[in-house]
């Protein structure tokens, strides 16, 4: 810091440089233990809930449900877009489908009428169902 400027940046009007050059060492010096206690106290917090919520994840990661869904949709020649027409969802559930995340027993049954199959081949497309 320029001992001929104040805190604002702006030249010194008296030209007495103890004067201007006191002010930020007595702020900063008063400012400085409450400042670093304070940052120390927010700083742990914020630390240790992230490792909160990291380690407290519950929601399983994607790709827990593996199924033949793109093979089977890529055999019959169609694209994603074409598979979510014919059944009725948003290309974004079919591509969620495809890597396997969970989802709705309804969904499952409008993609297997998209891809021509009967409900009895759900265990052969999505092996993770348990059929009564």
């Amino acid at each position: 810091m320029d001992p001929e400027r104040n805190p604002a940046g702006k030249a010194s009007q008296s030209g007495d440089d103890t004067a201007v050059a006191a002010v930020p060492v007595e702020a900063t010096a008063s400012a400085a233990p409450s400042g670093d206690a304070a940052a120390s106290t927010i700083a742990e917090p914020s630390a240790s809930a992230n490792s909160a919520k990291k380690k407290s994840r519950t929601r399983p990661k994607a790709g827990t449900h593996p199924n033949n869904v793109r093979k089977l949709r890529q055999g019959a020649m169609m694209s994603k877009a074409e598979l979510a027409r014919r059944a009725g969802v948003s290309p974004l559930t079919i591509d969620r489908v495809e890597a396997g995340c969970p989802c709705r027993m309804d969904t499952k049954r409008k993609i297997l009428e998209a891809l021509g199959l009967q409900p009895s081949a759900a265990k052969q497309v999505f092996p993770d169902l348990e059929t009564p």
